[in-house]
């Protein structure tokens, strides 16, 4: 059994575990009936009829799945669900047919020796605020018909959009009225909404109730598993509007096309005909390219006889002329005269409601805490225990871009960018270092970077025309070079099962899984259908008999250095996973002392120290391949 001490992991026997693993899946974001791949239409508002069963993939080929990924050594999951996948069909009725098929995918995936924490997965709060995660009627109980948000420009959503679908448009949903109204709800409706109740009940409340109880059904099937460890809080949670300074101006970085201010947003969804900026992202940062005329129609975004909760509270209203007006500037940024500090005050006061509910349910449970996406680990605060920092990491420039560039990076924890290819590479290394330090300090814990992964449809999918994956290989070197040096766990986003070269992960445009079928599929050749394996599949220290030091693979050598202080305390052995696909002709081992066992059954070099020394260095080298006579 896995537990805690201190920064690390350890097993049973005390030996620190470096955990490599995925997200399962890409495509859980979605139902499978009917097809929920974000570029189709059909049935799209029938938000109570649907069903999750089969995400990650049918059961029937579960083992297939399961078996690649083993064998890549990538035996820790992060199992997606969401809450709609769960409780579509409306407040407190629960899918127990989905419930029942996660039940037995997580027990197959125990009995094949993986390790699993579950993931209530989202993004911009809902597939009809342009993302995923929670349930449709959660939107119409505060008063929204989504079927109005086109017109209203309350969400841009790949479905009532069409194609094409830029990648980058979905997270620009975050700042928009829909998705950025709910999480100001759900975070602090008791103070920005206090008027709006929902059947009797707190807006506030009545949402995180909903989600809380959602998850907790999922932990009362789960519990007693052996490969269950914990359960994530909530993936990429997002502000809203809470401690937005200036309604009337964009908060943030990323602004990709019709962009308008909250306060434009606040109009448009009250039926008001606004001008809005439709904005470019290149190098040089964001900047409008040109203007369009939206709501022309005069659509309201809220249901007939629902007023806009906003201007409901007095944030703003319409003057004598016709225009929206903003009568509280700082309705968002200060609560009873003191500033408003969005993880102090909201997000950290819902991870404590959430951890003790778990808790209750499952009290061996681990939880995985996350702030908002690129951000540090928030501060749960003193006297926590069972946390886990799962903090999300990406090389942000091939996302954007949708192209590699080794001479340019970007560093996310102090917010600038980065040139020359060894400075990328050692600014990488160092935040990961960061982020991994903080969420020590912050939630007493050891780091899972619960996200990192790059976009395979570079240039235009050149890849899956040509079969050259080396540009795609080297940027996943360095990202998980500078997670071996930084000495983290990590889970890959993603494994998408039903992935295509034409559709990517089905899911707003985004292609980051590391296998498809479109690139091969032999369940005898488990590899077949990898992508980018050079670099994703790498040797690394599954259990180690003390304190890992030092840990570097270089891809292009396929060299492994390792360097840890032994713990006196520890009998067992280090365990390394060594793949073949790295080592075709086997390979050769130096140690400082000790000795050594190669398993290669389970692809796993055993090594006993010697205790005549504080640390030991292990490096592992390919064999060349005979000489033919």
């Amino acid at each position: 059994m896995l537990h805690l001490d201190g920064s690390w992991f350890k097993d049973d026997a005390g030996r620190t575990l470096l955990l490599r693993g995925v997200n399962l899946g890409g495509d859980s974001k979605v139902p499978v009936v009917p097809d929920g791949a974000t570029h189709l239409a059909q049935g799209f508002f029938d938000h109570r009829m649907v069903s999750f069963v089969g995400r990650p993939f049918p059961l029937s080929e579960a083992v297939e799945h399961l078996s690649r990924l083993k064998s890549w050594g990538l035996t820790l999951l992060q199992f997606l669900v969401t809450w709609e996948a769960i409780e579509h069909a409306g407040p407190g009725l629960y899918d127990t047919e989905y419930l029942d098929y996660i039940e037995q995918v997580v027990q197959l995936a125990g009995d094949m020796g993986f390790t699993v924490f579950v993931d209530p997965h989202q993004d911009v709060w809902s597939r009809f605020t342009g993302g995923d995660g929670a349930p449709g009627w959660t939107l119409e109980a505060v008063g929204f018909d989504m079927t109005r948000f086109v017109d209203a420009c309350a969400a841009i959503v790949h479905q009532t959009h069409g194609d094409p679908f830029s990648h980058v448009i979905w997270p620009t949903n975050a700042s928009r009225l829909a998705s950025a109204t709910m999480f100001t709800l759900f975070f602090g409706g008791n103070d920005f909404a206090p008027h709006l109740l929902v059947e009797g009940e707190p807006v506030q409340e009545y949402l995180q109730r909903h989600y809380v109880d959602a998850v907790i059904q999922v932990v009362r099937r789960l519990k007693g598993k052996p490969c269950i460890v914990g359960y994530d809080t909530l993936n990429e949670p997002s502000h809203g509007y809470i401690g937005w300074k200036d309604l009337t101006a964009h908060d943030g970085l990323l602004r990709v096309d019709l962009q308008p201010t909250p306060l434009q947003s606040f109009a448009l969804g009250d039926g008001l005909e606004q001008e809005v900026g439709v904005w470019g992202t290149g190098l040089g940062g964001a900047r409008v390219q040109g203007h369009r005329q939206l709501n022309t129609g005069h659509v309201r975004a809220w249901k007939e006889g629902r007023p806009c909760i906003w201007r409901d509270h007095g944030v703003w209203t319409v003057d004598s002329d016709g225009d929206p007006r903003v009568l509280a500037p700082d309705y968002f940024s200060h609560v009873d005269g003191r500033d408003v500090d969005f993880e102090r005050d909201y997000l950290v006061p819902f991870i404590r409601r959430y951890a003790d509910a778990v808790r209750a349910a499952d009290p061996e449970a681990l939880i995985f805490a996350e702030g908002e996406p690129q951000a540090l680990p928030p501060k749960v605060g003193d006297g926590c225990s069972g946390f886990v920092s799962a903090p999300h990491w990406y090389d942000v420039v091939p996302l954007l871009l949708n192209r590699s560039d080794e001479w340019l990076g970007y560093d996310t924890v102090r917010n600038r960018i980065v040139l020359g290819p060894r400075a990328v590479r050692r600014s990488f290394a160092w935040q990961l270092a960061a982020i991994r330090g903080a969420g020590t300090e912050r939630l007493h814990g050891p780091t899972v970077v619960g996200e990192i992964g790059i976009p395979y449809d570079l240039r235009g999918g050149r890849a899956f025309r040509t079969g050259d994956y080396r540009e795609q290989e080297a940027l996943m070197d360095r990202s998980l070079r500078a997670v071996d040096s930084s000495l983290c766990s990590a889970t890959i986003w993603n494994y998408t099962a039903s992935n295509t070269n034409e559709r990517g992960d089905g899911w707003n445009g985004e292609d980051l899984s590391i296998w498809s079928a479109d690139q091969g599929r032999d369940t005898r050749v488990l590899d077949r259908g990898g992508r980018a394996l050079r670099a994703v599949v790498r040797p690394y220290p599954v259990a180690t008999a003390g304190e890992p030091l030092e840990l570097s693979f270089d891809m292009h050598r396929r060299v492994l250095r390792f360097t840890f202080r032994h713990d006196p305390g520890v009998v067992e052995p280090t365990e390394i996973f060594v793949p073949p696909s790295q080592y075709p002709f086997g390979y050769r081992v130096w140690m400082t002392d000790g000795t050594f066992l190669k398993d290669d059954v389970r692809h796993v070099l055993t090594y006993r120290h010697t205790l005549g020394r504080p640390t030991h260095t292990i490096i592992i080298r390919p064999k060349q391949a005979p000489i033919k006579r």
